[in-house]
């Protein structure tokens, strides 16, 4: 018997995404999709590259509603209305996978810094922070998933290794990190638009962006210890991916086959983590349109610093690809059930 999902705000490119996905799942029935604004119209007319892959029409039903059809929910809903929906769900004993930043912070206090006032903060300690790659026994028993940040996700799985066996002066962290402009959702906004995008190149919310908590979360526990980084988000002229460059003083010597050695050991059977080759390094050409994570390694033995640059697909390995990761791991099936599509290139 498949499992059903339902996604809750699917008319978004990271609702379509989930859809694209889970259409072609072997072992998932997508048995209802919602959206206020596309009640009563096919998905195939709002996203016509869906035609043939699913019959479903949105609709806007309740959350009890969904809840009786569904045994796992994408919550793919903006900041600060997950919340009110996900509790109804749990009630009900479904697996919940929040795409939002309701519960990525542990601590209510933080969240409320640079988000909101939380309604339901009470299950923060129920959240488990959806990165497989570091979390996945615990992915495995939790019932409320917090699927990270597209940019939080670059950045950690870079720095992963690195700060855990203590390579790094951590008090030098920087990362630069430039998305394409689906990051900044389906609805139209002017510094999105083609005419403000093409042919440009810009940082945006520097210094006060709200990934910042997110990223610097991970990166302490990581680390073991308290640190700020330095991190400012850029705006590139294309639709998919999101590639981070990170660099940090060493705390102790390592060489470029060090440095590469420990990444592939650390990352070792890891089915969505690509170590590149010494002496190359990721491009968004080579994972748009996949779960994959490219990573690449040098030490610049001048200013002994190490410079690691990552890349993925905002919308898949950044939020839909890794939501349904996090699904196949509550719903005890293979882990790439589902994510077996190659990246798209040219």
């Amino acid at each position: 018997m498949k499992t059903k999902a339902a996604i809750f705000g699917a008319s978004g490119y990271t609702g379509q995404e989930l859809i694209r996905i889970l259409s072609g799942h072997p072992q998932v029935e997508l048995a209802a999709v919602t959206s206020r604004r596309y009640a009563g119209v096919k998905v195939s007319d709002v996203f016509p590259s869906l035609a043939g892959l699913t019959f479903l029409t949105y609709t806007d039903a309740s959350p009890r509603e969904i809840a009786g059809i569904c045994d796992v929910v994408f919550l793919a809903l903006p900041h600060g209305v997950s919340m009110e929906i996900a509790p109804v769900f749990l009630e009900a004993g479904k697996k919940v996978i929040d795409l939002s930043a309701d519960y990525r912070l542990r601590d209510p206090a933080t969240y409320e810094e640079w988000y909101a006032k939380h309604s339901s903060a009470g299950l923060f300690g129920q959240a488990v922070y959806g990165l497989p790659e570091l979390y996945r026994d615990a992915v495995k028993t939790s019932s409320l998933i917090a699927n990270p940040g597209c940019y939080p996700t670059s950045i950690i799985l870079g720095l992963a290794p690195a700060l855990k066996n203590k390579l790094l002066d951590v008090s030098t962290i920087i990362a630069d990190s430039a998305s394409g402009v689906s990051g900044a959702g389906r609805d139209p906004a002017v510094g999105s638009l083609f005419c403000e995008a093409d042919g440009g190149f810009k940082a945006y919310k520097v210094g006060k962006h709200r990934h910042t908590p997110e990223i610097e979360q991970e990166l302490n526990k990581l680390a073991g210890e308290k640190f700020f980084i330095s991190f400012t988000p850029h705006l590139l002229p294309v639709k998919r991916g999101i590639l981070s460059t990170m660099y940090a003083s060493l705390r102790k010597e390592a060489t470029q086959a060090d440095l590469h050695a420990l990444y592939a050991s650390f990352y070792a059977g890891e089915k969505f983590i690509r170590i590149c080759s010494a002496g190359t390094f990721p491009n968004l050409s080579s994972v748009c349109g996949s779960n994959y994570c490219d990573i690449g390694l040098t030490v610049d033995p001048r200013t002994r610093r190490v410079i690691i640059i990552s890349a993925i697909d905002n919308l898949v390995k950044g939020a839909a690809g890794q939501a349904v990761q996090n699904m196949n791991l509550v719903c005890a099936l293979p882990e790439d059930s589902g994510l077996g599509a190659p990246p798209l290139y040219p």
